[in-house]
């Protein structure tokens, strides 16, 4: 029997990678996201897209992610694994400059999304003794950056989650996996510059930021590790960046 991975944020990005990634690789793959076009897009991309259920729902939105995630019990008894990705960057200034608004998106989406979801799939996991979540945090997580303190903050969370929930699933038989990168190109600096292509694309220029397949290889590798091993926390970066504001560039 195939093993089933819920995975947020599936729509574009690292999400998309892993959902395509795990597809290939045997896995029946549940993508949930806000945008069904784009949900559809990923499902067409996929080796095996019968293989594959869509879920379309906001993260922030607690009524309708535990409605969505309980309706899979009719035809799913168990999730194998949880892929927390959904999240985002919303705007780099100062705290005395920020919009309030940018805070609320960071902390609904990084924080409370990620709790909303994974308390919605633990009964899928908890009564087998078995499971696996990988929750995506950032090197932001790690080492706070100027100008960006409240996604900072939000990241720093998701790594508390992470540790938490180690400390509450592992009797449970339920592997707990934090993964922190670096830079990755993808429309997350788009997104925190609100659209502005120019302005995000120079976010990467003069190194070779990762790629979503990157990440996506490395959450192969961890659910490919031994059922004795629980790889806990691993931080990922390109090659040319030393910590979270130190990237060297030609």
């Amino acid at each position: 029997m195939k093993k089933v991975a819920l995975i947020t944020g599936a729509s574009s990005g690292i999400g998309k990678s892993i959902a395509l990634n795990l597809n290939k690789n045997n896995y029946y793959t549940i993508i949930c996201g806000r945008q069904i076009d784009r949900l559809k897009q990923t499902k067409s991309e996929m080796d095996a897209p019968e293989d594959c259920k869509i879920l379309c729902f906001d993260v922030r939105d607690q009524k309708t992610v535990f409605k969505e995630i309980s309706e899979l019990s009719t035809s799913f008894p168990n999730i194998d694994v949880l892929i927390n990705n959904a999240g985002n960057a919303h705007g780099l200034a100062k705290i005395t400059d920020d919009e309030i608004e940018n805070w609320d998106l960071m902390m609904d989406g990084n924080v409370k999304g990620l709790l909303y979801v994974t308390r919605a799939v633990l009964p899928f996991m908890e009564p087998h003794q078995n499971g696996h979540i990988i929750n995506i945090s950032s090197i932001a997580g790690k080492q706070t950056y100027e100008n960006g303190v409240v996604y900072c903050a939000s990241k720093k969370a998701v790594e508390a989650i992470s540790e938490g929930l180690r400390l509450e699933l592992t009797s449970k038989h339920i592997k707990v996996t934090n993964i922190a990168p670096g830079a990755v190109e993808t429309n997350f600096s788009e997104v925190r510059f609100k659209g502005d292509a120019y302005r995000a694309k120079k976010v990467y220029e003069g190194f070779e930021p990762l790629k979503s397949e990157d990440i996506a290889d490395l959450v192969w590798y961890v659910l490919s590790a031994p059922k004795h091993v629980c790889i806990a926390d691993v931080t990922i970066l390109p090659s040319q960046q030393a910590a979270a504001s130190v990237i060297y560039r030609k």
